[in-house]
């Protein structure tokens, strides 16, 4: 389903109104961001899974991968801006051919560095040697495991991905990441199995600690409850399954003001695989680049523009502001 086709099932929402009314009859709009904290780069959506509840659509037979004077380009903001955090994310970020070298020139900035990894590559040549090049460079390793029971995460990643996943933790922790007193962080995203919206965060990380040591011995440091929006395959999944329209009504009716405040696009600025500019993942999937007059492509960079523009909205971000609301760095609010 492309995204022309996703746009406009996402706008044809019967009596739910739509994201621009209900931010609007709370006096929202417009929603501008506030910020450049995080540049968030997809360098491709080529990927070794097919996961059910991929908003990337990412998988094997993609071949869509950022280039190397893209990722220069990036490199070259990042070092003329106090931008804080880098956020490496695909696809499998990993199979990207520039990967390594990028990791090594992104951590001599000196900033938060963040690779978003689904960890099953790293047992396999020629991606062995990538956990410890991330501890040599200080890398944040994030992964996906929508759940602490195998069988509920496989049905979610595929079969076998959940002991994948177990036995590359299990290498960074002896790496020293997760560990207590270790300055080298491993973090879980935890996504709902199902047609709903996550629990606590705190509950669950809770819970994940406790299972995951006991039953696997595996430590980690934090965990983040991300909301699955209704984009790309998860999409597909709603439409398939008949979740569709009662899934956009809780995501309405979960509606939280505060969270308003607090979306990640507000902070963030997310870069294409081909140098085009998004305020998020979510929005680069739907292919809605930036917009209201800040430039729409890396190579024509502006600071001043793109750090307070007016965000490009659509149904989707309901997700976002959904009860305790969602973003990559998880919750946004104790509510």
């Amino acid at each position: 389903m492309d995204a022309s086709e996703q746009l406009k099932i996402l706008g044809a929402i019967g009596p739910i109104p739509s994201f621009f009314e209900k931010i609007r009859e709370n006096g929202k709009v417009p929603l501008a961001a506030k910020s450049i904290d995080i540049l968030q780069i997809n360098v491709g959506r080529v990927c070794n899974l097919a996961c059910r509840h991929c908003h990337v659509n990412a998988g094997p037979d993609r071949r869509e991968s950022m280039s190397r004077p893209v990722l220069e380009k990036c490199l070259e903001i990042l070092g003329s801006f106090p931008i804080s955090t880098i956020d490496i994310t695909g696809g499998s970020p990993e199979m990207n051919p520039h990967f390594e070298w990028f990791v090594t020139e992104a951590a001599r900035l000196n900033r938060r560095l963040i690779v978003r990894s689904n960890l099953t590559l790293l047992k396999e040549e020629p991606y062995r040697r990538l956990p410890k090049i991330f501890s040599e460079n200080r890398v944040e390793v994030v992964t996906s495991l929508p759940d602490y029971l195998e069988g509920k995460s496989d049905r979610q990643r595929g079969a076998g991905v959940f002991r994948q996943v177990i036995e590359a933790m299990r290498e960074l922790n002896r790496l020293g990441y997760g560990m207590e007193g270790s300055s080298l962080l491993l973090d879980i995203i935890h996504n709902p199995v199902g047609a709903y919206l996550p629990g606590s965060q705190t509950a669950l990380e809770h819970e994940y600690r406790e299972r995951l040591r006991a039953e696997h011995d595996v430590r980690f440091n934090q965990l983040f409850c991300l909301t699955n929006l209704p984009v790309g395959r998860y999409l597909e999944y709603l439409l398939a399954s008949g979740n569709f329209e009662d899934y956009l009504s809780t995501l309405c009716h979960s509606f939280n003001l505060i969270a308003v405040d607090k979306v990640m696009c507000r902070t963030t600025l997310s870069v294409g695989w081909n140098g085009s500019l998004y305020d998020c993942d979510f929005n680069q999937m739907l292919d809605l680049k930036v917009d209201h007059g800040a430039p729409d492509h890396i190579l024509n960079f502006d600071m001043q523009k793109l750090e307070k523009r007016e965000i490009v909205i659509n149904n989707h971000c309901y997700g976002c502001v959904a009860g305790a609301g969602s973003s990559c760095q998880g919750a946004t609010t104790g509510v």
